[in-house]
């Protein structure tokens, strides 16, 4: 038979969706994939139901209803600090994802490259490889997740066409500040290059740290194409629907190729999604609150349990550095490591390699989301508990 697409052969399945399968035929508990467990806020889920009893049931307008582009109009100039217009700024796509792997089509050219952030959210280098480009990489040091200036300048070449930048981060936490925003707004102004924001958990920071868009410095806004979803601030990961907003050339091209992939987000989930962005100043908190306290509690379990690890400043994950217990289990790699946990005690996360572009990078390392209700969260506890007691447990 004729072979089949090359292009498939240059990435793997995701390594978080795997783990996932791994875990539930165990009958483990999930930390890998960053789902909550808890309900989705009432509100809401009425606000769908409605919406389909309505018989909002039919092909949504393709770039997004006219009510969700008002409001993520008005909410990205009131949280953001983004001026955008509904009519010709905002596609609304089928989650973050499509809005992601959409702009890469919009923007690329063959032989062009796109400058990357590691370790990285999984899918940012296949996309990269679907849309014809080639990624360049900048690693984050592991002590404090920041960036050498010297070898993000270096990264930049006249073949750079856009850098990804998603703050704050999966896997790490980080939180990009404003004067790391500033140089790299810095640079893409100078070079003439694209910024492809990912900011889908701008709403869940800790202690000081603040949410910058990048499209809000002076001299982005026309060069910054902001990627959302209400899928991890409403947890609502399941509805995907999501957004990306631009200048008008640029939102021409996307909704272009979004048409073409999939038409348009879920029309129902649409007309909840208005509900939701409607929310008040205290759902925030409320949430933040408990994804606060969820982040101490694990931080403090995986610490007991032997792993190296810093309080991220966003996002719901702990990359934690696992070299000390796979040294004492005689394990060699993440991968190795990942599955013996879930054999062992039944508790899944991913494996680090997963997030860079070379695997060795992250072989001592694993992310654990904690987006789970206390009850998950104490059943955690109690599954690492003979681990901590007795460290040989897990050979």
């Amino acid at each position: 038979m004729k072979p089949l697409s090359k292009i498939t052969e240059l990435f793997a399945e995701s390594a978080i969706r795997e783990m996932t399968r791994i875990c539930d035929a165990a009958g483990g508990y999930n930390l890998a994939q960053g789902f909550p467990d808890f309900e989705s806020p009432k509100a809401i889920k009425e606000a769908a139901i409605a919406a389909i009893q309505k018989d909002y049931n039919q092909y949504p307008v393709t770039y997004g209803e006219p009510e969700l582009r008002e409001a993520i109009s008005k909410k990205a100039l009131f949280y953001n600090n983004i001026h955008c217009d509904p009519e010709t700024d905002i596609t609304v796509t089928c989650g973050s994802t499509e809005a992601m792997i959409a702009t890469l089509k919009a923007i690329i050219n063959p032989g062009d490259e796109f400058i990357l952030f590691e370790p990285y959210y999984e899918n940012y280098g296949p996309d990269g490889i679907l849309s014809g480009a080639t990624p360049r990489y900048v690693t984050l040091e592991a002590s404090n997740w920041t960036f050498s200036k010297e070898h993000l300048s270096k990264a930049f070449n006249e073949k750079t066409k856009a850098i990804i930048v998603n703050t704050p981060n999966n896997p790490t936490g980080k939180v990009f500040n404003r004067e790391e925003l500033e140089w790299i707004a810095e640079l893409c102004i100078d070079q003439d290059v694209y910024a492809i924001t990912d900011e889908i958990y701008e709403h869940i920071l800790y202690d000081d740290a603040k949410h910058i868009s990048l499209a809000s410095i002076p001299g982005m806004e026309n060069r910054t194409i902001t990627i959302n979803s209400i899928s991890k601030t409403y947890s609502v990961t399941g509805w995907r629907v999501g957004w990306a907003i631009a200048p008008e050339a640029i939102t021409a091209r996307i909704r272009k190729i979004h048409d073409f992939l999939t038409v348009g987000a879920p029309t129902p989930f649409q007309h909840a999604a208005v509900t939701a962005l409607s929310f008040p100043e205290d759902y925030y908190e409320t949430l933040r609150k408990h994804y606060e306290g969820a982040r101490q509690f694990v931080f403090a379990l995986l610490q007991k349990a032997g792993f190296n690890c810093s309080l991220p400043q966003g996002a719901y994950y702990i990359l934690a550095d696992s070299q000390e217990l796979m040294r004492r289990f005689c394990l060699n790699d993440d991968v190795a490591f990942s599955r013996r946990l879930i054999e062992s005690i039944g508790v899944a996360t991913v494996p680090g390699s997963s997030f860079y572009s070379d695997p060795k990078l992250g072989r001592n390392q694993v992310r654990f989301c904690y987006c789970k209700k206390w009850e998950t969260l104490h059943a955690v506890e109690k599954a690492f508990a003979p681990l901590i007691a007795s460290p040989e447990k897990l050979k």
